[in-house]
């Protein structure tokens, strides 16, 4: 036992050991989901928090230390969000072609999404500081960080606010969708990529290339626009 306590005491100082897992337990998420048909609810992001959690919880590793090997996966979602650009040079003939209702549908999504968040954070009594972290959940985790910390918020609680949204989005835009019976993957696609970001745009993808385009358009162009209209919300509303 000694053994093992040093082994272990000796693997959870190293950041490669979280990043390993962070990784192997995406992996194994993603290949359930893959087996299940990739049904709404099992969000390969919920099944990898599920995984890991527990992991950090019986081991007694503090969040700090999780993030020195998760970090290298965060530092990758810069480059990522600057990706997005590429759906949106991609299809710009189509963009071009749409660009009053996709703009009319991104500005209704944003600002319903900042606003309604700060509205019922209001009515219920929240701090200032949890209010302002709240505005930016729908729109990507770098963009979202940014403005938080811009704004006034507190950049910690907004990430795990955005990685929630995002969840519940990509859980939820299916079956609503279905129930709305818009059969439309280019209307489906942008509204999962304004609501849920990066983990809704992953959902959109699973489900129709056509979908996951425009989601990658509408998260790059909400990613823009919320960074201009949260704190002039924040502002005004509060």
């Amino acid at each position: 036992m000694t053994g093992v306590a040093s082994l272990w005491s000796y693997l959870s100082a190293s950041p490669l050991l979280w990043l390993t897992a962070t990784i192997l337990g995406y992996l194994a998420a993603d290949g359930a989901a893959r087996r299940l048909g990739n049904p709404p609810w099992a969000n390969p992001v919920l099944m990898s928090v599920l995984l890991i959690a527990p992991v950090l919880w019986l081991t007694k590793t503090d969040y700090g230390t999780y993030f020195e090997g998760a970090q290298f996966i965060h530092f990758l979602l810069g480059p990522a969000t600057v990706a997005l650009g590429l759906p949106l040079w991609e299809n710009r003939d189509t963009v071009r072609r749409s660009v009053a209702p996709i703009l009319l549908a991104l500005l209704a999504g944003s600002v319903v999404a900042s606003a309604s968040a700060i509205l019922l954070a209001l009515a219920f009594g929240l701090p200032q500081e949890v209010i302002l972290s709240l505005a930016p959940k729908s729109t990507t985790a770098p963009v979202a960080l940014g403005v938080s910390e811009a704004v006034g918020g507190i950049p910690s609680l907004t990430a795990v606010l955005v990685i929630l949204t995002g969840i519940i989005g990509a859980v939820c835009v299916t079956p609503l969708m279905n129930l709305l019976q818009i059969r439309d993957w280019r209307a489906r696609g942008f509204a999962a990529g304004v609501a849920a970001h990066g983990i809704g745009t992953a959902r959109a993808f699973q489900v129709n290339p056509v979908a996951g385009a425009y989601a990658g358009i509408a998260m790059a162009l909400n990613a823009l626009l919320t960074s201009i209209i949260v704190p002039f919300l924040a502002r005004w509303l509060m």
